[in-house]
């Protein structure tokens, strides 16, 4: 016998490796840029869980619908998902007279979310698996100048997407689903701010609820490995 045949004997065959999935728009998609929060996330999970990016830059929920059915399916895939971030907001929140293509009324936006968390439930993933995140804060005269500079009008208000935001707490809340309440976090204090998502992630994981981001259903120490103790 070769020594890999050997070794994958000695482990019995290929590990199921967890992963978890985010989903959303160019926040999530840009997200593993130098320095962002998806490859903050994914270094922090080394080991543990293998981080996919599916970000879609310009996506509003009305799109993202229509395409979560081609990212996850009923398979064994889909089972090895322990959990799924769903992030959208920022492009549904544009306003409707200066930004109509990817403006989505409120009342479709949080039906758009409930629907992809039923979705999800029918391909075995259930709510406790699924983490919702807000719109984050709108720096609006930031924003304003980078409109400005295209030839367009300010084209969105933080006090509208904080009512995106709210909205999605309550489908969260109503679907049994966590969610981090980015909009909140980035204003505490009146000190706008980005904030540390793996440290809201922790904090997720320190309620009553199962821990999504550290199920692990192969135990590594069978194969003869140590966990990781953070230790470095």
């Amino acid at each position: 016998m070769s020594v890999t045949g050997a070794l994958c004997e000695a482990v019995g065959g290929a590990l199921s490796w967890p992963r978890v999935l985010l989903f959303g728009d160019s926040i999530t998609q840009f997200s593993f840029q130098h320095g962002g929060w998806g490859a903050s996330l994914a270094d922090k999970l080394v080991r543990k869980c293998d981080v996919l990016n599916r970000g879609f830059s310009g996506y509003n929920t009305r799109w993202a619908k229509i395409i979560l059915p081609r990212l996850i399916r009923k398979s064994s895939d889909a089972e090895a998902l322990v959990a799924v971030t769903i992030f959208f907001g920022a492009n549904d929140s544009a306003l409707k007279d200066e930004n109509p293509k990817q403006h989505i009324p409120l009342d479709e936006y949080a039906e758009n979310l409930k629907n992809m968390i039923q979705y999800l439930k029918s391909v075995d993933i259930p709510e406790s698996r699924v983490i919702l995140i807000t719109p984050p804060p709108l720096h609006e005269s930031a924003w304003e100048k980078e409109c400005i500079a295209q030839g367009y009008k300010l084209n969105r208000l933080n006090m509208v997407v904080g009512e995106y935001a709210k909205a999605c707490l309550e489908v969260g809340q109503n679907c049994g689903a966590d969610v981090l309440d980015l909009w909140t976090l980035m204003q505490k204090d009146n000190k706008p701010g980005l904030v540390d998502l793996q440290l809201e992630f922790n904090s997720l994981q320190k309620t009553g609820r199962e821990s999504q981001l550290s199920t692990h259903p192969t135990s590594l120490q069978e194969a003869g490995q140590d966990d990781d103790d953070d230790s470095s």
